[in-house]
């Protein structure tokens, strides 16, 4: 079965977000400090309190700059995520009305070649006609699923499980049989009986305890025996102590961390899209990838009328 060869066009991947605002970065890319700045630099803003002389924001605390480094980081990741979602849904929908608008044209071609190999075969008694009609009979197949199409990414009905389990964190292991086992429903009403969300005596402990109690009810959910060992052993620790809570700081740079994983996570669902079949025809027509399906249309009702026409004249 033939299919329109993709060429370079403009369309590229999403942009990957920039997560350059304009606070001073260090070798490994993070925001600086004053204590890991140049001494001189250090003793340059301690002298000039207010910033005088300096650009705009230089003066700023660092947890300042590392807050607007975040906020920067968070809009350009949700802007690219918007750009990939955009594209995957151009992907797909293209994909269905390919397979339902052009999948009973190439069908027929194949056909009609098959019809005129065996024509031919039949009228000569030619050994190799013969074998190039048996080849061109075993290339009438069924078109291509959805899902051959994405390398597993998706079929007619969206995203598979792992994939959207990459863009949501969740896990897809199916649960290992429909009652859990005993050992595993005595963890979950010990769990339930000690961390119950009623037993709190203040709003911020009852938060606490749903947050734990969900978590508990999504590892008996998947009858993960290991995981309700681990938080029976969490809640008997007890809450984090105040003192070892992450600072500000801390806390800004991990949400950092995270952004750049889950960019990390787009750009290869983006990449895995523009290199899809379907994603490479869209690169024919990125301006009107509609038209696109009307002028493969035209060209395959005129190749299966030249066809048939050829059928016509081997067969008279």
């Amino acid at each position: 079965m033939t299919t329109p060869e993709a060429e370079p066009t403009s369309r590229e991947t999403p942009e990957e977000p920039p997560l350059d605002t304009g606070a001073r970065l260090d070798a490994e890319g993070r925001p600086e400090d004053a204590e890991s700045r140049p001494e001189g630099s250090a003793r340059a803003e301690e002298s000039d309190p207010a910033g005088a002389g300096a650009s705009a924001g230089e003066g700023a605390r660092p947890e300042a700059r590392l807050a607007k480094a975040v906020r920067a980081a968070e809009q350009a990741l949700i802007e690219y995520e918007i750009a990939v979602e955009t594209f995957r849904v151009e992907v797909e929908n293209f994909s269905r009305l390919h397979h339902q608008k052009l999948g009973p044209m190439y069908a027929r071609l194949d056909e009609l070649d098959a019809l005129i190999a065996e024509a031919v075969a039949a009228r000569s008694g030619d050994p190799e006609d013969r074998r190039k009609a048996d080849e061109a009979r075993a290339r009438v197949l069924p078109m291509p699923a959805v899902e051959e199409l994405f390398h597993g990414w998706m079929d007619g009905d969206g995203l598979f499980p792992e994939a959207a389990a990459m863009l949501t964190d969740q896990s897809v292991r199916p649960p290992q049989r429909v009652r859990p086992s005993d050992e595993v429903r005595k963890l979950y009403r010990e769990l339930v009986r000690k961390a119950h969300p009623d037993l709190a005596q203040d709003e911020k402990e009852r938060e606490r305890r749903d947050e734990f109690i969900t978590r508990v009810n999504a590892a008996y959910g998947r009858g993960d025996e290991a995981l309700l060992r681990e938080l029976l052993a969490e809640w008997a620790a007890g809450p984090v102590p105040e003192e070892q809570r992450p600072s500000p700081s801390e806390e800004l740079y991990a949400r950092l961390e995270w952004l750049a994983r889950r960019k990390e996570l787009l750009t290869v669902v983006a990449r895995d899209l523009e290199e899809s079949a379907i994603g490479s025809m869209l690169k024919l027509a990125p301006d009107d990838p509609d038209r696109l399906l009307d002028e493969i249309a035209e060209q395959l009702l005129a190749q299966v009328a030249e066809r048939e026409a050829e059928l016509e004249r081997v067969t008279a």
